[in-house]
């Protein structure tokens, strides 16, 4: 810029012209030093000290730059700013301690443009730099420097740290380079600020940048006065409200009058005597009680404090109600709640025995697990129900703060225990059936992990000292009984699933959903809708048809609304006027529920070749799919479509494999793969599907498609299969065998090494269904293709093993 001159360029220049070109260079601490100012310096480095020795014996100039990091002992080159000021030694002290103390002043700005030495200090080459001022508008410069003083003058005002002698002389400087630089001494500004203060070469654009850090300095001052003058404040209204305090004491003793709080703490005093509960517990009521009669009744602390105490006192720390250990009573009580269920049933019936014969057990930790709707949550208030204990139910879905689950440190205002120890207060109990519903919908965010607090909470080993953070005591978990559901297991964390009892709850067979849908289900929708057994009947006929064309799920939901649906609609012909009974059959189903949802299409679906039907487990029980394969010219591509997961593609590719290297055998031109592309695809495309199970039927439907023969529509197969065609056991078999039953089929193909998973279907399901038994995958065509499978197998279905 045209207007921009050096500042006091003659005699400036002079000086900067008796600098040398090539200086020492020593690294400051926490410290900037400007031109024309004085600043001590403590020197302990042993390369610093010898700097400053030949210093002395020279000409006594030399460079100080600010470290950009205080901590490095001995910083490298990279480590230093640029930027720095080239200073005059003006005397040195040396310390019994063997340190020095010098007094510099500054000279002049100075850049370093490289390094020429390193040790035993560094030597660089510099350039000194000039102020730059742009004097076209003086007024501008004067309303700066004068605005900037004014400024000053009310900061020291306000600071304790700035004495007069430097106010005076701050006020009566008229350079403004010299003045900003004065300033910018102010050790409230930050080693960054006043770096970027000494890089400034243009006067003007330091003055507006020391005016803003000098604004928010008295800003800050301000403010500080401000918060200290509240707090005198408030120290002299609370030492005004003490002794008007104790004068009403005063008074209220001449005048025969109880003070209120004093009854209150007398009454809390009482309970505390009376309640049962741990000596620790006790200790620690009496010390807040203690506290709390010390406070006024309208301090902010008193009603955390009285919050806390009472919490303390409504705990049952040592109260129990005694359990039902009559095995027979509580046998009968689980077969009225629920049909079926022996496993669960078992269990309960066991841990009751066990209660009988030792007086101290610890409370069982057991994890339902089961698709939705097979009676799980309602299974636990049976089980409380036959224990005769007290029922707490905590859902855990989508809870995401480990404080929901050990509370709040009373530090947070409003801060409350966690729901396990809200659950036992509620239940007035210490041995209370404690359900956490939905475990594996437990989340984890920046708030914590709350399956990790549940850790503790889980272990009969640990549990027997919770440790709430509101209470901040140890409370004894180990009486409880704790049962948690969960849909899946894959979403539980291994350390939590392996504290638990897992108990698998698999989906109802027909017969039984009709057993409980009879005894259950239709009184109870009766009752709901203003209906009588006089009023309504619903025939076998009408309950199979809505097991088998309105639901298909594991559980009872549906079932249930299907159920409520008629009810709903016989209800509103009774109010119109009807007054004979309603019978409904399968055939007159229709007229309350509409068309059927659901059809038999297996004899569709495999009636031609290239299509199998295989078995899946779902979270929510079993499923059929239809898994279908087809071939057109192309260049020997294997196409996979239906949302189809790693590993089921990967099945998909050894079952292709094997088809390849047992064309032979399997009777398969050797070139059916030349010029043709391969495409398999399993419907319901919008749902994902995973796992190994659906080998076998990917082999089955390629084998179909290459020799043009058709599967049976009665089979359905499950298996996972090797590259060298051994078939291996899966998992899910009864809710895979249920979901086939319902479908219609009548032959099912799976593992050699699934036949003791057999044991866990009802004896009628096993007489209707005729199951083959494979250990390999050759053995598979002969029962799965039409042509193949024998007129005995149709004949009456049985129970075949192979080996």
């Amino acid at each position: 810029m045209e207007n921009m001159e050096p500042r006091n360029g003659g005699e400036k220049l002079e000086s900067a012209s008796r600098i040398p070109e090539v200086i020492p260079v020593l690294p400051l601490r926490n410290a900037v030093i400007y031109p024309y100012l004085s600043m001590p310096i403590a020197v302990s480095r042993p390369e610093s000290m010898k700097l400053i020795e030949d210093t002395l014996s020279g000409q006594k100039l030399f460079g100080v730059v600010a470290q950009k990091s205080a901590d490095v002992e001995e910083p490298e080159a990279d480590e230093l700013y640029s930027v720095g000021a080239v200073v005059k030694l003006l005397k040195m002290i040396r310390t019994p301690e063997g340190e020095m103390y010098v007094l510099v002043q500054g000279v002049a700005r100075m850049k370093m443009t490289s390094f020429l030495q390193e040790h035993p200090f560094y030597l660089a080459a510099i350039e000194p730099l000039q102020d730059v001022l742009d004097e076209s508008d003086p007024k501008e410069l004067m309303a700066m420097v004068k605005n900037l003083k004014d400024l000053f003058n009310s900061v020291a005002q306000l600071a304790y740290n700035i004495s007069n002698e430097v106010l005076t002389m701050i006020l009566n400087v008229d350079d403004p380079g010299l003045l900003a630089d004065m300033i910018a001494e102010n050790p409230s500004f930050s080693l960054a600020e006043r770096q970027e203060l000494l890089e400034m070469l243009d006067v003007k654009a330091r003055l507006q940048r020391v005016t803003v850090l000098l604004t928010r300095e008295k800003e800050i001052l301000e403010l500080s006065r401000q918060i200290q003058s509240q707090v005198q404040s408030e120290m002299d209204k609370s030492q005004r409200e003490y002794y008007l305090r104790e004068q009403l004491k005063a008074i209220q003793k001449e005048l025969g009058e109880g003070e209120p709080q004093n009854v209150e703490i007398d009454e809390l005093k009482q309970r505390v005597k009376e309640t049962k509960m741990p000596k620790e517990a006790r200790k620690v009521a009496e010390k807040e009680l203690e506290r709390l009669s010390r406070m006024h009744p309208s301090a902010g602390e008193y009603t955390v404090s009285r919050t806390y105490v009472d919490w303390i006192l409504d705990l049952p720390w040592e109260v129990s109600t005694e359990d039902n250990l009559h095995v027979g009573a509580a046998e009968k009580v689980l077969n009225e709640d629920h049909y079926g269920l022996e496993k669960v049933k078992k269990r309960i019936l066991e841990y009751l025995a066990v209660r009988q014969l030792t007086k101290e057990p610890k409370g069982p930790i057991l994890c339902f697990v089961g698709p939705p709707g097979v009676g799980k949550t309602s299974l636990g208030r049976s089980i409380a129900r036959a224990l005769n204990r007290k029922f707490v139910r905590m859902s855990l879905g989508g809870i995401r703060d480990e404080a929901e689950i050990r509370g709040h440190r009373r530090t947070y205002v409003g801060a409350l225990p966690g729901r396990i120890i809200q659950g036992l207060k509620r239940a007035g109990s210490n041995n209370p059936v404690f359900m956490l519903d939905e475990i594996d919908k437990v989340g984890t965010d920046y708030r914590g992990d709350p399956s990790s607090a549940l850790l503790e909470v889980l272990d009969p080993e640990q549990n027997n000292s919770f440790s709430d953070h509101y209470l901040e005591l140890d409370f004894d978990l180990s009486q409880v009984m704790f049962i948690t559901t969960a849909n899946v297991l894959s979403t539980i964390p291994t350390p939590l699933l392996d504290r638990m009892e897992v108990i698998e709850i698999t989906g109802y067979t027909e017969e039984e959903k009709i057993a409980i849908t009879k005894n259950y289900l239709i009184p109870r929708q009766l009752k709901a809708n203003g209906l009588t057994a006089k009023q309504l009947t619903v025939d076998i006929s009408a309950l199979k048809a809505i097991i088998h064309s309105y639901t298909r799920e594991a559980g009872l939901r549906n079932l249930e609304r299907e159920i409520a649906t008629v009810c709903r609609g016989v209800a509103k012909e009774v109010v119109d006027g009807l007054e004979k009974k309603v019978r409904v059959t399968a055939k007159t189903l229709h007229k309350y529920l509409g068309p059927i949802k659901f059809f038999a299409e297996i004899a569709d679906r495999t009636a031609e070749a290239g299509v199998a039907t295989g078995m899946a487990w779902t979270p929510v029980g079993g499923d059929i799919l239809f898994i279908e394969a087809t071939r057109m010219k192309g260049h020997e591509k294997l196409i996979l479509t239906g949302q189809l997961g790693d590993v089921m593609k990967e099945s998909a590719e050894i079952a292709l494999s094997y088809v390849r290297s047992k064309v032979k055998d399997l009777e398969i031109p050797e070139n059916f793969q030349e010029n043709t592309d391969i495409h398999i695809h399993i419907p319901s495309g919008a749902i994902p599907k995973d796992g190994p199970s659906a080998g076998v039927t990917l082999y089955t439907s390629l084998v179909s498609l290459f020799k043009d023969q058709p599967v049976r529509s009665d089979v359905a197969m499950t298996g996972e299969i090797t590259l060298r065609g051994l078939v291996l056991p899966v998992g899910g078999i009864k809710e895979k065998v249920l979901a086939a039953r319902s479908a219609g089929v009548k032959h099912i193909i799976m593992p050699a090494k699934n036949e003791k998973d057999l044991e866990e279907l009802p004896l009628n399901v096993k007489q209707e269904l005729s199951f083959h038994f494979v250990n390999h995958m050759d053995e598979v065509i002969k029962f799965a293709l039409a042509n193949q499978l024998s007129a005995k197998n149709n004949a009456r279905p049985k129970i075949e093993a192979k080996s």
